[in-house]
């Protein structure tokens, strides 16, 4: 999933549990601020950030990591 969906994601998973971004905001710890400007496709959050958002939500993202160094 690129970021823009993620964004996309996250967003529809706070509107789909009618919660508002202030919220979530004061749940995760997040600033109201840094929260408004990644929904809007504007911030660019650290890994940090995203956790404490989707440990609110209830989700978690899972990584890949590509090994350069294999022949696949």
């Amino acid at each position: 999933m690129h970021f823009t969906g993620l964004v996309k994601t996250i967003k529809e998973r706070r509107e789909a549990l009618h919660v508002t971004q202030e919220t979530i905001a004061e749940l995760s710890g997040v600033g109201l601020r840094t929260l408004k400007q990644f929904e809007s496709g504007k911030g660019n959050p650290t890994l940090l950030t995203l956790q404490k958002l989707l440990d609110v939500l209830g989700m978690e993202v899972c990584l890949k990591i590509k090994d350069l160094t294999s022949n696949q």
